[in-house]
């Protein structure tokens, strides 16, 4: 059984944060000849960060409960560590500082009828709500066609994650840059599994496709972390083919935990006709069947 420890978190991701980093990068004298450590030493960490050796040395083998924001923030920066990651090492320390460590299962979330009209009435773009763990919680009529070879899959809630890892030949065909997909799939998860721990469903999520995915196995070991932005998204559609879309990813703050995502096209660009053929392709596949039977 997987499970995500918090005080290995927390070791493994400074750790690995520690080995990327070069004297050189750091603007610090490599002394020497022959480094046995790679990247940084832990002395040389503390010195950049302002702390003693063996603070830091406490901190990288688990423990920042007692770190203040001052202390993180001087880590971060010594680290050099992006928006992500220096997120993430907040919340490692966050959950550090609260009292029990049970798995616990979280509520089902089920999306309010209004948040599912609110999908409804966006007819022009896909547009689907999803949590941290890439569960499907709902669409519109265009994301379920946009996302049909995903949901083709019976069990629900949908995954996408599932569909990344362990029906790659589909999600590559899919995908159109699949390498980067998984990469961003597990950092993502890493940055839910910092947020929450002890969460069930994740655990239960990452010790499945650990067990059936030697690929997330090796990308879920790099420590990476990502956080859910804007950006482009290229699939490759079975029935319309190729459309490069602009993703436009929201935290909904009256439902914490949840994701807005809304994929559009510039008028006039071969994405935008994509879509509109996909929306046509959508309105035939949902007619009830009495309706195709009166128009046959």
């Amino acid at each position: 059984m997987v499970t995500i420890d918090l005080r290995t978190e927390i070791k493994e991701f400074l750790s690995s944060r520690r080995a990327r980093l070069t004297p050189e990068r750091a603007r610090l004298p490599a002394h020497g000849g022959n480094r046995r450590v790679k990247g940084l030493r832990r002395e040389e960490v503390a010195l950049l960060a302002g702390v003693s050796v063996d603070y830091y040395v406490r901190m990288e083998r688990g423990s920042l409960t007692g770190a203040s924001d001052g202390v993180l923030d001087a880590l971060a920066s010594a680290l050099q560590l992006d928006e992500a990651e220096r997120d993430h090492l907040f919340h490692l320390a966050r959950q550090s500082r609260t009292p029990g460590g049970a798995r616990r299962r979280r509520p089902v979330v089920t999306v309010r009828p209004a948040l599912q009209r609110v999908l409804d009435a966006i007819t022009d773009a896909p547009a689907w709500i999803c949590n941290g763990r890439y569960d499907v919680l709902a669409t519109n009529q265009l994301a379920r066609a946009l996302y049909s070879p995903l949901l083709a899959d019976t069990r629900r809630p949908a995954n996408t994650a599932r569909f990344v890892y362990l029906d790659p030949e589909a999600a590559r065909t899919f995908f159109v840059d699949y390498d980067r997909i998984v990469c961003d799939v597990a950092a993502k998860l890493r940055m839910e599994a910092g947020r929450n721990p002890h969460d069930e469903e994740l655990i239960a999520l990452v010790g499945e496709l650990s067990t059936r995915s030697e690929l997330f196995r090796r990308r879920w070991a790099s420590q990476d972390v990502r956080l859910h932005r804007s950006g482009r998204k290229r699939l490759h559609h079975p029935v319309v083919g190729r459309l490069d879309l602009d993703v436009e990813s929201m935290e909904m703050s009256a439902e914490p935990g949840l994701l807005l995502n809304v994929y559009t096209a510039p008028a006039g660009t071969a994405a935008a006709d994509g879509l509109a053929l996909l929306a046509s392709w959508a309105a035939g596949q949902e007619r009830p069947a009495t309706e195709i039977q009166a128009l046959g």
